[in-house]
């Protein structure tokens, strides 16, 4: 194994390696990789299939699954997303004028805007999680043996 010193750029911070991955690693890294992509791809063309792009299905997702206490925002949904704000907006005006959200005004703050799912965005998503669920199901054990082999292989090279 060749050793080498390189500046990584990680969550904002600079760490500096003078170690590399090894061959086991890169290639469980790899596998990992691929499932995610599997399972990325199987949601891209459920969501077309269904009408949407997946953006779009992420953020009805995402309005669904907020806990109780965050408002559905579009910043929220925006930072949820990984998004910009000016995204968000336009996906939620798409969304909007396909009739799966509804804005209104926030509960406290009337000026706050809020998203909500209409009944058809309900239904689009849940038609979307179920299948998804199911793919889950099938596909989610090569998911997590991936990602158990990535760990397993990195406490490994530390060792």
């Amino acid at each position: 194994m060749q050793m080498y010193r390189d500046t990584i750029l990680f969550g904002g911070e600079t760490l500096d390696t003078a170690i590399d991955l090894t061959s086991a690693e890169y290639a469980a890294l790899a596998e990992f990789r691929r499932q995610i992509r599997r399972f990325l791809h199987f949601s891209e063309t459920t969501a077309k299939e269904h009408g949407m792009e997946a953006q779009q299905h992420q953020l009805l997702l995402a309005v669904r699954g907020l806990p109780e206490d965050v408002n559905p925002t579009i910043g929220e949904l925006a930072a949820r997303l990984c998004i910009q704000h000016h995204s968000a907006v336009e996906l939620v005006n798409r969304l909007e004028k396909a009739g799966a959200i509804a804005r209104h005004a926030g509960a406290e703050d009337k000026r706050e805007v809020w998203i909500r799912l209409t009944p058809a965005g309900r239904a689009t998503l849940r038609k979307l999680a179920l299948a998804h669920r199911a793919e889950l199901e099938r596909s989610g054990p090569k998911l997590a043996r991936a990602l158990l082999h990535v760990l397993r292989e990195g406490r490994r090279a530390q060792a």
